[in-house]
C-alpha cells in the first residue's frame, strides 16, 4: 500500500505583529499534528518569519506587496512601520491587489485542503470559493471584543444614551456595561460609513461564507462570550488558544531580568500585580498617559506598565515617573518588553 500525503494547510497572516505572531504559533502547532503546511508572506516580513520557523520543515512563500499605492507610504509592508494608524485603510486595501498572485501561488502549490487567513484578509474568501478550497478565517483577538463590535454595529445600543459617557448595558449581556466613548469609528457611530465602515463590511460578509473562525481565546476564558457569537452571530468560532503555548521554550539566561525578578518578589509574598498594556501601536495622548500614570500612582497597587520605548523618548514625564516608583517600589515600567516581546516572537 502507498503513503498517504498529510493534508496540506496554507496559512496567510495580516501584515501586523499582532497578527502574525500568533498565526505562526498555529502553524506550528498543525505542524505537530503532522499536517503539511504552507505559511504565505511578502518580501520584507519574510526574513523574520522564516528565521522564526528555522527549526522546523514549514514552506514560506513570499507575495510581493503592491507599489506606488496612493496614502501608503513606498517600502512599508507592515502596520508598525506605518508613521500613523491613520494610514491603516490605505494599507489594508492595497493588500487586495495581492489576490492575483495569491491564486496563482495556491493554484502551483500541492494539493490545498484548507485556507487559514487573517479575517483582514476578506479578499482570501474570494480566492478560495474560485478555486474550491474550505478557507477558515484566524481571529487573533478575544471572544469578548469581536462580540462586543458586532453588537454595537447590529444593535447600536448607545443609541439610546445622550452623552458619549453615558453608561448602557449590553443587549444580551446585561451585567457588561459600556460607554461610547469605549469603541473608536465606526462601531461608535450610530450611521457609520466611510472606507473604515467599508472594510469592516467586506470582512463580515466574507466571514460569513467561510467554514469558520479560530479564535485565539480558549473557552474557559470567556465562555459566556464564545457562546453568545455562535448561537447569536456567528460563523462558528472555536477557540484554539493561547497559542503562545506552541512557541518553542527559550535559552533561558542566568540572570533574570530586573522585571522579572521584581514579578518574582510579589509572587513570593503572595500579592498580585496589575499588568497594563495597549499594544505596540496604539496611540495615546499625552494627556492620556498623563492619567494612567497618576491613576496608577495613586492606587498604590503594585502594576506592571508596559511602554515601548518609542514612548518613552517621546514624553519626558516617564522618566520622573518611574524615578517616583523606585522609590516607592510598588510598581515598575518596563520600557522595551513588548518591542523585545514582539520582535522576538517573528
Amino acid at each position: 500500500m502507498g503513503t498517504v500525503s498529510p493534508r496540506h494547510f496554507v496559512l496567510f497572516p495580516f501584515m501586523s505583529q499582532g497578527h502574525t505572531i500568533p498565526i505562526l504559533h498555529l502553524a506550528r502547532l498543525l505542524h505537530r499534528r503532522l499536517l503539511s503546511v504552507t505559511v504565505l508572506t511578502t518580501p520584507a516580513n519574510s526574513p523574520s518569519i522564516r528565521s522564526s520557523l528555522l527549526d522546523t520543515t514549514i514552506s514560506v512563500v513570499d507575495l510581493p506587496f503592491p507599489v506606488n499605492i496612493p496614502g501608503v507610504p513606498p517600502g512599508i509592508e507592515s502596520t508598525d512601520k506605518l508613521p500613523s494608524m491613520s494610514f491603516f485603510v490605505p494599507f489594508v486595501t492595497a493588500t487586495k491587489l495581492i489576490q492575483p498572485h495569491f491564486e496563482q501561488v495556491i493554484a502551483s502549490l500541492p494539493t490545498v485542503h484548507c485556507i487559514i487567513s487573517d479575517g483582514f484578509l476578506g479578499w482570501t474568501q474570494q480566492s478560495a470559493d474560485k478555486l474550491g478550497i474550505p478557507r477558515v478565517l484566524f481571529y487573533g483577538m478575544s471572544n469578548y471584543a469581536m462580540t462586543l463590535s458586532s453588537i454595537m454595529l447590529r444593535e447600536k445600543p448607545h443609541a439610546m444614551v445622550s452623552s458619549v459617557d453615558e453608561v448602557f448595558s449590553v443587549p444580551g449581556l446585561p451585567w457588561v456595561n459600556l460607554t461610547t466613548n469605549d469603541f473608536e469609528p465606526p462601531f461608535s457611530e450610530l450611521e457609520p460609513k466611510g472606507a473604515h465602515f467599508d472594510f469592516v463590511a467586506e470582512t463580515g460578509v466574507a466571514a460569513f461564507k467561510s467554514h469558520g473562525m479560530l479564535v485565539n481565546s480558549f473557552y474557559d476564558l470567556e465562555p459566556r462570550f464564545n457562546d453568545y457569537w455562535n448561537q447569536k452571530i456567528g460563523p462558528r468560532a472555536w477557540c484554539v488558544g493561547p497559542l503562545c503555548l506552541a512557541e518553542p521554550p527559550r535559552v533561558q539566561t542566568l540572570q533574570k531580568p530586573t522585571w522579572v525578578q521584581w514579578l518574582d518578589e510579589k509572587l513570593a509574598q503572595g500579592k498580585s500585580v496589575l499588568y497594563v498594556a495597549f499594544g505596540s501601536q496604539a496611540e495615546m495622548a499625552p494627556e492620556q498617559l498623563h492619567e494612567i500614570a497618576m491613576g496608577l500612582e495613586r492606587s498604590e497597587v503594585a502594576f506592571l506598565w508596559v511602554l515601548s520605548s518609542k514612548v518613552q523618548e517621546k514624553h519626558e514625564f516617564v522618566k520622573g515617573f518611574e524615578e517616583r516608583l523606585k522609590k516607592r517600589k510598588n510598581g515598575w515600567t518596563k520600557g522595551s518588553y513588548w518591542h523585545t516581546r514582539a520582535s522576538r516572537g517573528l
